[in-house]
């Protein structure tokens, strides 16, 4: 086998500290082409179908990739920018924001990139991008503030497989969770606590977070866990009591059980409980995208809405908020304890080091 290196690596170049973010992923394009692509790779990860391949494989490529992308395109066609996909456009927001927050604070030894765990840019993309830049230090964040097999250890899976390939690996830490972070905490109950001030508030505020299969939950999966306790600490950092807010599960897919409750079943269920006016908040996505513009801010508010209700508002995700972008920063910032980056005496003396042994004074 033959290891990815650097055709213009230079030794004594300064090594730099990296930080990749990275997100889910989207498709290239509103397309059905582009769709089936983005799917076939997302749903042949077994992180996040856990069925015996030769089994999946058929019912994946048999039936699911020949009718689901489709509407899949139909769907991503409602949410489309004219800069494109909004988790992309939201992701390198956040990452451009971060790069100035930290050179801002005189930080220009931190370089930032991002990537999506599934289509474009890559997870390898991320990483060649950083380690061009001298990066000899890499923190990974992935952009799940829950910790699941489906999605965060599926990151890691990534940058692994990636790293297996190179012929030289950066120091790496990777952060799996940061459901609880106080900073993390107080920028959602912020972005919540804005909303109302402006809008008043609810009879119910209503968490929504991306559902997973149960049988995940009952093997040890703490999602489920981790979701319940992010929505409890929020809602005491926003003064609410147990029966203003409830905490819900949305974009379960197949016929087996998920995490319950049920976002849709939920909402359709409110109006008939005196419950009119209600807010939804999705602490589990760091940005805006297909699950939180089309499922809840317009498939949900009908739901709810066509039930009796009367006032349904969605509380955007945290984006490129400033509240964000200091709170990830925060993250980075304890995550990066204890790492420096490489000084100039120290790279002066690798390339004095490498330019010796090159000239054949070596041990002269």
């Amino acid at each position: 086998m033959t290891y990815k290196g650097r055709s213009n690596f230079e030794h004594g170049e300064r090594g730099k500290i990296g930080v990749l973010l990275l997100n889910l992923g989207t498709p290239d394009a509103p397309t059905t082409p582009a769709l089936r692509r983005y799917l076939g790779e997302f749903l042949a990860d077994p992180r996040v179908v856990e069925v015996p391949r030769f089994l999946w494989r058929i019912i994946l490529h048999g039936v699911i990739l020949r009718i689901r992308p489709a509407r899949s395109a139909k769907a991503y066609r409602t949410v489309w920018t004219e800069q494109g996909s909004p988790l992309l456009i939201h992701t390198q927001h956040q990452a451009e924001a971060l790069a100035a927050h930290f050179q801002a604070h005189s930080k220009d030894d931190i370089e930032v990139s991002f990537a999506m765990r599934y289509g474009n840019p890559s997870v390898s993309s991320g990483i060649e991008d950083l380690l061009g830049k001298g990066v000899r230090k890499l923190l990974v964040l992935p952009l799940y503030p829950q910790y699941s097999g489906s999605t965060t250890a599926s990151t890691f899976d990534a940058v692994a497989n990636d790293f297996k390939q190179r012929r030289w690996l950066p120091d790496l830490r990777f952060v799996s969770h940061y459901h609880d972070h106080p900073a993390y905490i107080k920028a959602v109950a912020e972005s919540i606590r804005q909303h109302q001030e402006a809008h008043g508030k609810p009879d119910k505020l209503v968490f929504s977070y991306h559902g997973v299969p149960k049988k995940y939950l009952l093997k040890g999966d703490p999602y489920h866990c981790e979701c319940y306790k992010t929505s409890r600490l929020v809602a005491t950092e926003l003064g609410l009591g147990d029966e203003e807010y409830i905490t819900t599960f949305q974009s379960r897919f197949g016929r087996e059980e998920w995490l319950q409750p049920y976002t849709d079943k939920t909402l359709q269920g409110l109006p008939a409980q005196g419950v009119k006016h209600i807010q939804v908040v999705c602490p589990g996505f760091a940005a805006d995208c297909l699950e939180t513009i089309e499922e809840i801010d317009i498939e949900n508010r009908e739901y709810f809405l066509e039930a009796g209700g009367e006032t349904f508002e969605y509380i955007p995700c945290l984006n490129a908020t400033p509240e964000h972008i200091q709170a990830l920063a925060s993250i980075i910032e304890e995550q990066l304890q204890g790492w420096s980056a490489q000084t100039v005496a120290e790279a002066d003396e690798t390339k004095q080091n490498f330019q010796r042994l090159n000239s054949g004074s070596e041990g002269k």
